[in-house]
Formats: C-alpha cells, sequence, structure tokens
C-alpha cells in the first residue's frame, strides 16, 4: 500500500488536516474551526485545549476517509499561527489561555527591555526588533503580573510542540519558533542568558530545539484512541505555518519569493545567508540551511472587505440578483479604470502597520480624491495600494541582500485577476500562481517525508511536486505608470508619519 504523510496546521481561525501521497498528491482535507478571545483592545488569548480538540477531530476525520489510513500513514507534522506564549505544568496541561501572536498587552515591556538592552542590541542578538509579537516581552508581562502561575510554569512551549506533546508525552521546539521566541541568538543558536533572566525564563522551563524534520517522538496508545492513528507513529517537531507555506509555494531557492494574502498579507524571502534585517520577522526556513525574511502586512485583504461590507451594499443585492460573486462586480468596475486609478493613491494601513514600518498609529489614506472620483477608481486604488506595500517590503528586502526575481501568490487574493496582473505590474517580475494551494499542510507533509528519509534532496522533490498553473507578466506600460506613483506612495506615509501619532494622542 502507498503511504500517506500527514500534515496538520494550527491556525488563528481553525485546524486543517491534509493527506498526501509521497509524490505531493492530495487524498483528503479536513478543516476545524475554534474561537478567539478578545478580552480587550490588545489583548487576544485562545484555549490551547480549543487547538488540542480540533486537531483530534481533523485526524479522525481525514483517517476515516482514506481506506486503511492509520496504517498507511507513515508520519506526522504539525503547522501553526506563530509566536504564541504557552505556560504548562510538567506533563504539559495549560495553566492559563495562551496569548497568541496578535496580543500587544506587553508593550509596556517592551519599552522595558529596550530600556535594559537598548533596540539595537536586542536586533543585533535576536535577528528581530522588539516588539509584543515575540514571546520574550509576553514572558515578561507573564513574570510580573501572574507571578503565581510563572512560579508554577514547567514548559513554556509552542502550538506544536504543544500538540505534539500531547501525541507524544515529549517535549521539543522546533527551530523556527524558537527564534520567535526573541530569547535566543539568531547567529550562534545559543540561548541570550541576559535576556533569559530578563524575562524570568529559566532554561530548564525551555524544552530541546529541534530541526522541523526532526522526529520529535511516537503517538501514544492514549493518543491513538483519540485520533484515530496507529500508535507507534512517528511525529516530527513541525514548523512556524509560514515556514511550511514557503514549502508549498516552492520557495526553495533565493530569488523566489512568495505572497500570501488573505486578511492579510505574509511576504515570504528565502535566502542561504541568514540574513536580518529589522524591518522583517527572521527564521530559519523549513528546509536545512535555509532561513527566511518575512513581511507582514496587517490589513490588505481586509481593506477590499472593508469596502464591500461598508459600500457594496447595492453590489451585493446585484451579485446575488445575478448569481455572481460581488468581487467579479468589483473586479469589472476597477478594470475600467486605468493603471494609476485616475491619479488616487491608497495607504493600506487600516490597523495600523507592521513590516517595513512598525507602526501602530499609522491609518489608512486615500489621497487624490476629486468630485471625478469613481467607485470603480477607489477599488483599484485599494487593490493598488496594497500592491505598493509589497512593493516597498520587496525594496527593503533587496536593499538588505535578498533578491527577489519572481513571486509565487496563493490565498484568497489570488481569485482576483486584476489584483494579480496589478501586482507584476507594480513588482516589475512576473507573478506565479500554483497549480494547487492547500496550505501549509503540504509543507508540513513534506516534512515528514525529509525526516523519513523520503526525499534525499529536498529541494528537488520540491520543485518536482510544485506545479504551475498562471503566470502573469509585467505589462510595461502599467510597469511604467506605478513607477512613477511610487515615489508619491512612499513619500504620503513620511509626510502624515507624525500626524499619525498626533491624532493617536487626540483620541
Amino acid at each position: 500500500m502507498t503511504q500517506l504523510l500527514l500534515g496538520i496546521d494550527v491556525g488563528t481561525t481553525g485546524v486543517k488536516a491534509a493527506l498526501f501521497t509521497p509524490d505531493g498528491h492530495l487524498e483528503t482535507v479536513a478543516t476545524v474551526e475554534y474561537a478567539t478571545q478578545y478580552l480587550r483592545p490588545g489583548w487576544v488569548e485562545q484555549d490551547p485545549q480549543d487547538w488540542w480538540q480540533a486537531t483530534c477531530t481533523t485526524i479522525r476525520t481525514v483517517v476515516s476517509e482514506v481506506p486503511n489510513a492509520a496504517e498507511r500513514i507513515a508520519g506526522v507534522a504539525v503547522s501553526s499561527q506563530a509566536p504564541a506564549l504557552i505556560a504548562t505544568d510538567a506533563d504539559g496541561n495549560p495553566l492559563r489561555p495562551a496569548l497568541i501572536w496578535m496580543d500587544r498587552r506587553a508593550d509596556a515591556e517592551v519599552e522595558q527591555l529596550k530600556a535594559l538592552f537598548g533596540a539595537e542590541k536586542i536586533y543585533r542578538v535576536t535577528g528581530n526588533r522588539p516588539d509584543a509579537f515575540y514571546v520574550a516581552a509576553k514572558l515578561r508581562w507573564f513574570w510580573q503580573h501572574e507571578p503565581e502561575l510563572h512560579a508554577r510554569t514547567r514548559w513554556i512551549l509552542q502550538i506544536p510542540g504543544y500538540i505534539n506533546a500531547k501525541l507524544t508525552g515529549t517535549f521539543a521546539v522546533d527551530n523556527s519558533h524558537a527564534a520567535l521566541l526573541q530569547l535566543r541568538d539568531y547567529a550562534t543558536g545559543a540561548w541570550s542568558m541576559p535576556i533569559c533572566e530578563a524575562c524570568g525564563v529559566d532554561l530548564e522551563r525551555l524544552p530541546p530545539v529541534l530541526a522541523g524534520y526532526q522526529i520529535q517522538g511516537e503517538v501514544t496508545r492514549a493518543a491513538a484512541e483519540l485520533t484515530g492513528l496507529r500508535a507507534g507513529t512517528p511525529v516530527m517537531a513541525g514548523t512556524v505555518d509560514s515556514a511550511a507555506a514557503a514549502v508549498e509555494t516552492g520557495v526553495v531557492e533565493e530569488g523566489i519569493a512568495a505572497e500570501m494574502t488573505g486578511t492579510s498579507t505574509v511576504l515570504m524571502m528565502p535566502n542561504a545567508r541568514g540574513v536580518t534585517e529589522s524591518a522583517f520577522i527572521a527564521m530559519p526556513h523549513a528546509l536545512p540551511d535555509m532561513h527566511l525574511l518575512l513581511g507582514a502586512m496587517v490589513s490588505s485583504g481586509a481593506s477590499v472587505n472593508w469596502f464591500r461590507e461598508n459600500f457594496g451594499h447595492w453590489e451585493q443585492q446585484e451579485s446575488e440578483r445575478l448569481n455572481e460573486n460581488i468581487f467579479e462586480i468589483f473586479v469589472r468596475e476597477a478594470e475600467s479604470i486605468g493603471a494609476g486609478s485616475d491619479g488616487l493613491i491608497f495607504l493600506p494601513y487600516m490597523m495600523g502597520e507592521r513590516s517595513p514600518m512598525w507602526h501602530t498609529n499609522a491609518r489608512g489614506v486615500l489621497f487624490g480624491l476629486s468630485l471625478a472620483t469613481s467607485r470603480g477608481a477607489v477599488i483599484r486604488a485599494i487593490l493598488e495600494g496594497t500592491a505598493f506595500a509589497i512593493r516597498h517590503n520587496i525594496d527593503v528586502a533587496q536593499q538588505a541582500g535578498v533578491p527577489v526575481r519572481e513571486v509565487r501568490s496563493v490565498g484568497g487574493g489570488t481569485r482576483n485577476r486584476l489584483w494579480n496582473q496589478i501586482k507584476a505590474d507594480m513588482l516589475g517580475v512576473p507573478v506565479l500562481l500554483p497549480e494547487t494551494s492547500v496550505g501549509a499542510p503540504f509543507g508540513d507533509a513534506m516534512l515528514v517525508g525529509m525526516g523519513l528519509g523520503l526525499y534525499p534532496d529536498p529541494v528537488a522533490a520540491v520543485k518536482q511536486m510544485v506545479r504551475i498553473k498562471t503566470v502573469y507578466e509585467p505589462d510595461p506600460r502599467g510597469q511604467a505608470r506605478y513607477d512613477r506613483l511610487y515615489p508619491i506612495y512612499r513619500n504620503l506615509y513620511e509626510h502624515l508619519c507624525d500626524d499619525f501619532d498626533a491624532l493617536a494622542e487626540a483620541q
């Protein structure tokens, strides 16, 4: 019987599990959603038990849908949203809900760490700028605000490590997640004792660090009963969802980047030299001897949804009458407008921005409105503004020595053909759409195969399995237009930067 590889991604909204054959063929996929708790502005938590229950459910579903799946599954790997603060007891039971990546309650602790070490030193040691996104500041908050729970903590885990502990009874953290703790020397891989001490972290609370494709343990009998897996099935250490998605899109060599657009956009840019740049998130790739710079843009797809929800009521009625997707109506209106949106420029910072500015108070702007501005121009400007933001990130990466000669595009945004073409014209490089887009579970399955020795040359295997269905080449006329407008887009933010902060103070 053909072996099967099980990939599981624990995302921000739900778990997705998928079964693949070693040659990359998708057998089946299942998803289960769960809740997120928004306790107060900036406080965002999830219950780890919800992740585990959803994982069990999706595994049982995919195992039931493929003949003899439990016997055929050769191994399991888990990826996840990242990073998170998960504090557990000695048995891996959570002591409190997890602080997920969106949680910003530790902003004050970031300032404390910068006062102790200096922002530049933290960046030079850890490869990442100090920010509440990372776990270090969250740990300092936990230590200072919940000292009794902190004292009871035995393990500080990440999501794959937590799921793997439930599956195998063993504890580890993969090297990609380990970088996002911001407790580690990025160049050497050693824990930074000064930063750990400043965050109240004893080294014995940090589990061993493994490469994502290394075997962490085997499925226990208890976990087998809950999931339907075979006891003894190998479980890999796993990785971050972005690293797994980089594998899925074939981002396995310098020059080939990927952008994943849904509500937000993540830009994944690989290099083999461990390059860091403070504008980006730096972490090891899921593949050996490779690294990633991640550009994280907050509200790209969310900006399109904002327009639809607030100004698309007639279009929604019309789309229902015509049995047509509302976005097709939007695309037709935007396509009637030429590149440059009749002089309208959109800054897509509707919820602040991360890469490359990391400016919480930045806000969205429509610049150039007139009484002649049409709805189609506004729609196109929103699409162009998000593409301007991608170009800004790529420019910063290339200045840091990470080249980009083509971009692979995945996620819900790829359904918009106009958006794809705008991105190609804006970036001046081809935008390629892979034939299949299952998401991070494909990369997880590749980790399983790597850990089991099925892919002696992982890069060659990925290149063989990732097939391209559509290529959008840059249109020279559109590219020339955007080249003229891009400096204006960049200057707008620079001119408004201080005003964004002043507006926030005035609220």
